[in-house]
């Protein structure tokens, strides 16, 4: 009789490879850069994994939060900046900081031609949300939120039999407090009274505002007017904001004392230093390290601008074989970066310009990178001044110019000019 063998046991592969992968692990981390650790985080307002460059700001910023703490006087803040710079990390690094003060916060994004009622009565709803808890009389508490509903509620422009819109606070709107429709009294009024909730805990609120010069100009000047009241009164409430490099002007232009309101916080490209360390901490903490000619290289190509710093050293990384990163590795990827970048980040605003705007904005860059003068654009194109103003106006409106000082303009985004000089015309 024929006796069959056993068949062999199957090897299970969740059993075999973790066995296999404990040995091989510390081999294959120190040749490989794996793609799955790359640590690096070109994203929209996404933090990077080393904030470096930013320790003045952050600083600055500490100050207020201890000052407001102290019961001290302190101005708002406003954090200006070219598109990529990361104006928005830092704003959201703001209100990490204040959080854990327990602090009440609520943020918004300002759109053109949007009130602020509404999300600022949001943004406030959640701060208070956050006190809440905290607060020994609940009573004080529902004042607030009628307060807060009546503000909501009343919108002049709601069209007349309309119903209104509700901000969803169960207790009943109160009468006769921020409900006058006029934003500036009721923006004033709103503000006092949720830093008299604050006041009653020791926090502070912060509102944080990005995309700031989008703020309707009736919408700023109540917003001044509101953060002018609290400087005097000393009320704990403070208004962030972040936007475009003209945001200053657009204040200006609204309240003349706008300039003495807040602390202005202008921030640019990384210094080599700290575009080195954006680069270099991230990645020894994955155990792999950057050869000095590739961390040159990297430089040259972003040109310390920080999305561009994320956007190139996550390329690099995902196609660098092993350890350290050469330059011959930056060579390779730069390509795949670039157009990245030309699709993602310059080629997405590109597209949402009409052919008029597009042909405003060749003109610019064919002049040159720095701010050019709006006559300079109109000789180039070979019409007048006033017939392109459309044009110009569409293109700050929809961020991709900005108004530099008078007569002269400038792109938001920063070497989108060469962007454009390799597109045709």
């Amino acid at each position: 009789m024929t006796v069959l063998a056993p068949a062999p046991a199957r090897t299970r592969r969740s059993t075999f490879f973790p066995n296999l992968r404990r040995p091989l692990y510390p081999a294959i981390k120190s040749e490989s850069v794996d793609p799955v650790r790359n640590p690096y985080a070109p994203g929209a307002g996404q933090r990077p994994p080393e904030l470096a460059g930013r320790d003045r700001e952050l600083q600055q910023f500490e100050v207020v939060l201890e000052r407001v703490a102290r019961g001290r006087p302190e101005r708002s803040m406003v954090v200006t900046g070219l598109r990529g710079v990361g104006k928005t990390v830092l704003l959201n690094t703001f209100k990490s900081m204040a959080m854990q003060r327990l602090w009440g916060t609520g943020k918004i994004e300002a759109r053109p031609d949007q009130s602020i009622r509404r999300p600022v009565a949001a943004a406030l709803h959640m701060a208070i949300r956050e006190l809440a808890p905290r607060h020994r009389a609940p009573e004080r508490i529902e004042e607030f939120l009628g307060v807060l509903k009546a503000f909501a509620m009343r919108d002049p422009a709601a069209a007349k039999g309309t119903s209104h819109w509700s901000p969803g606070i169960e207790v009943p709107a109160s009468r006769g407090r921020a409900d006058s429709g006029d934003l500036e009294i009721d923006l004033t009024e709103l503000f006092v009274d949720a830093a008299g909730v604050a006041t009653d805990l020791a926090v502070g609120i912060a509102l944080f505002i990005d995309e700031m010069q989008d703020v309707p100009a009736a919408d700023v000047s109540a917003l001044c007017a509101a953060c002018h009241e609290l400087s005097q009164t000393g009320g704990p409430l403070i208004v962030v904001g972040a936007g475009l490099p003209h945001l200053p002007s657009v204040l200006s232009a609204s309240k003349s004392y706008s300039e003495r309101l807040f602390r202005y916080a202008r921030i640019d490209k990384l210094d080599r230093d700290a575009a080195d360390l954006a680069l270099i901490l991230p990645a020894r903490e994955e155990e792999v390290e950057f050869t000095p000619d590739a961390l040159d290289a990297l430089y040259e190509a972003a040109d310390g601008y920080p999305y561009f710093v994320q956007a190139y050293g996550k390329v690099a990384w995902d196609l660098a074989p092993r350890s350290p990163i050469t330059l011959e590795d930056v060579k390779v990827s730069a390509p795949e970066a670039e157009e990245e970048l030309a699709v993602g980040f310059f080629g997405s605003r590109y597209e949402r310009a009409t052919p008029a705007e597009r042909d405003y904005m060749h003109a610019m860059a064919q002049i040159g990178d720095e701010p050019v003068a709006t006559a300079d654009v109109a000789d180039a194109l070979g019409r007048k001044p006033s017939s392109l103003s459309p044009a110009r106006d569409s293109l700050i409106k929809k961020g991709l110019i900005y108004s530099a000082e008078r007569g002269l303009i400038a792109f938001t985004v920063p070497h989108f000019g060469k962007f454009l000089r390799a597109q045709p015309v």
